[in-house]
């Protein structure tokens, strides 16, 4: 039987990757690497969030570290925060974080990952998966397929045509 290097949160935070990497008890959890795919989704989505950005105090983020829990960091493919601008590694939840599946994701690793940013405060969780071109949302019931993603309050809708129209 083998046992995982543990390492303290203040190394984590003082480490650098190749390609980020999510912190959970102690452990560092590699994320799966994006495609080009996943990368030209993340790029629509912020210009999306983008032409808000002058209406509306909100600042969208690729790929931030975020302190979900006492022992927990995580890298949201997009969190957008609303009110202020956030920390270095912020710590009171987003309004919307958005996780874009890639090839070699396990489904019981995005479900614990997607149930921490819950737990954590996080209102609007979404999901989009690039092979099935589907949205979904998360929420205590589970993650729902959507047609749309929706921001109430503000003027945001994104459907699947719209996001792969061009990809």
């Amino acid at each position: 039987m083998s046992s995982k290097t543990q390492i303290r949160s203040e190394d984590y935070l003082r480490m650098t990757f190749e390609h980020d990497a999510d912190f959970v008890h102690g452990e560092i959890v590699e994320r799966s690497m994006p495609d080009e795919i996943h990368s030209a989704i993340q790029f629509l989505i912020l210009l999306k969030f983008g032409s808000l950005v002058q209406s509306y105090p909100l600042y969208p983020r690729p790929e931030i570290r975020m302190r979900v829990g006492r022992d927990r960091y995580r890298i949201a493919d997009i969190a957008v925060f609303a009110g202020s601008h956030p920390q270095p590694v912020p710590e009171t939840p987003p309004l919307v974080v958005v996780e874009i599946l890639s090839k070699d994701d396990r489904y019981s690793d995005v479900m614990q990952k997607l149930d921490e940013y819950r737990e954590w405060g996080v209102p609007h969780i979404w999901v989009i998966d690039p092979s099935t071109k589907r949205f979904s949302m998360y929420t205590e019931l589970g993650l729902q397929n959507v047609s749309s993603l929706v921001l109430p309050d503000y003027p945001f809708q994104l459907t699947p045509a719209e996001l792969f129209a061009n990809l």
